[in-house]
């Protein structure tokens, strides 16, 4: 029980139990809960989907209550903490990415889910299509596997000479199997050959960071869902360049990332918990998908590692960082 209770964390200061006169007083005030694996970093999408529920017009202790979950970057513990939103009788579930969705969906068929993001939702069997999606859930489809697919050509375009590169890729994540499919396809495109390494989200890192260097791949691209400042650290240290579809990872130190504006799909999702504490039902509104991207490059990485990033991209990029 210390274990699960080490990892099961409150994010962004809501109490873990609420005194009873408390409760008693706050019974008419929604409840939404929010699911979070912990990977990526979950606190960008906490922030921004504060703000957005603020600019509705919602305000916490008073006229909605949010109940924070972290599996803590352990998948293992995201069924027990989804089941706790369930226990708390939760009006709303907003997870954030693939994992956190599946386990509220096995949790709850009937508290409605909305999606902060989720890769191929259709795919991965979570919902029946982006136009009626059906079921109890809804919200924000990502284009992970599009996503992959441009920073596999951001690859070439930066280390021209690439041969072979190396993916580490979630072996619990459902999204996995079409984020490696379009991987593939896109590697091909580009003449580059792939080394997937399958890794779960709590596995040491450094066992792999060594076969990649016995195979002598150029970069390495990591699934946000396994994302974590050590593997940045470890890509450092064995000086290849890193890329991956989700901000954190050259904020924290790697090379590159083409991402999906996270403003505009976190913002979003407050808008679906609006929608349906409004009397909307999920299986009637349309799953959405990202309109925005965004390129972010760590220039002092690109320093640190001999690199010359094209004069092209930086004066495209939408951020770098010096």
């Amino acid at each position: 029980m210390s274990s699960r209770r080490e990892f099961i964390t409150l994010l962004g200061g809501a109490a873990a139990a609420w005194p009873v006169g408390a409760r008693a007083q706050q019974r008419t005030v929604p409840t939404i809960g929010v699911l979070v694996l912990g990977n990526p970093d979950p606190e960008p999408f906490l922030k921004m989907f504060r703000e957005g529920l603020q600019q509705l017009g919602y305000i916490e202790g008073q006229n909605i209550r949010l109940e924070f979950r972290s599996a803590g970057g352990k998948e293992s513990l995201l069924a027990d903490v989804a089941g706790e939103l369930v226990r708390l009788r939760a009006d709303i579930i907003v997870a954030y990415a693939t994992p956190a969705v599946t386990a509220a969906k096995q949790a709850t068929s009937k508290i409605p889910i909305v999606m902060a993001g989720a890769g191929d939702p259709v795919a991965t069997g979570l919902v029946a299509s982006l136009a009626h999606p059906g079921g109890n859930i809804t919200g924000i489809a990502n284009l992970s596997t599009e996503l992959a697919g441009k920073n596999i050509e951001l690859i070439r375009e930066v280390l021209p000479s690439a041969q072979r590169m190396a993916v580490l890729a979630n072996a619990t994540d459902p999204f996995t199997k079409p984020f490696l499919a379009q991987i593939e396809v896109s590697a091909r495109t580009v003449s580059i050959d792939i080394h997937v390494i399958m890794l779960r989200p709590g596995e040491d890192f450094d066992a792999a960071f060594e076969d990649m260097r016995s195979k002598q791949v150029d970069a390495v691209l990591i699934q946000p869902t396994l994302l974590r400042k050590s593997a940045v650290d470890l890509a450092l240290r064995h000086r290849l360049p890193s890329f991956s579809m989700a901000r954190s990872l050259p904020a924290t130190g790697g090379l590159m990332a083409y991402v999906q504006n996270v403003a505009e799909q976190f913002g979003k999702a407050a808008l679906y918990v609006d929608k349906i504490l409004k009397g909307a039902k999920p299986a009637d509104l349309p799953i959405e998908q990202p309109t925005k991207f965004e390129l972010i490059i760590n220039f002092k990485t690109a320093k640190a590692l001999g690199i010359t990033v094209p004069d092209k991209l930086l004066a495209t990029a939408d951020e770098v960082i010096e």
